[in-house]
């Protein structure tokens, strides 16, 4: 997975998930290709792509399976964690 989002699409490049599994990846294969494998492809394994002890993670929560329909992971974002913090409408709470 890329970034490719150019000034109009910035903010849709999760969206990108969705041709992947249209182009014959599994939704755990796209996942993978957002996550892990783009740490590896900027050789940054052990610090990202990893929900671990130790890794920095921006994480999402979505309703629904993104294993069982990838569009979940676009479509159903409950709140974001970027840099510890969980933003939740618009507020911020530390974790």
């Amino acid at each position: 997975m890329g970034s490719d989002a150019v000034f109009d699409l910035f903010g849709h490049n999760t969206e990108e998930l969705t041709y992947l599994v249209k182009c014959g990846m599994t939704p755990q294969q796209a996942i993978a290709a957002a996550t892990v494998n783009a740490a590896a492809a900027l050789g940054m394994e052990k610090d990202l792509g990893e929900a671990a002890a130790g890794y920095y993670a921006d994480l999402v929560a979505v309703e629904g399976d993104p294993l069982a329909d990838i569009s979940v992971a676009v479509h159903n974002v409950r709140w974001v964690m970027k840099g510890g913090e969980v933003l939740v409408g618009g507020t911020k709470s530390a974790l």
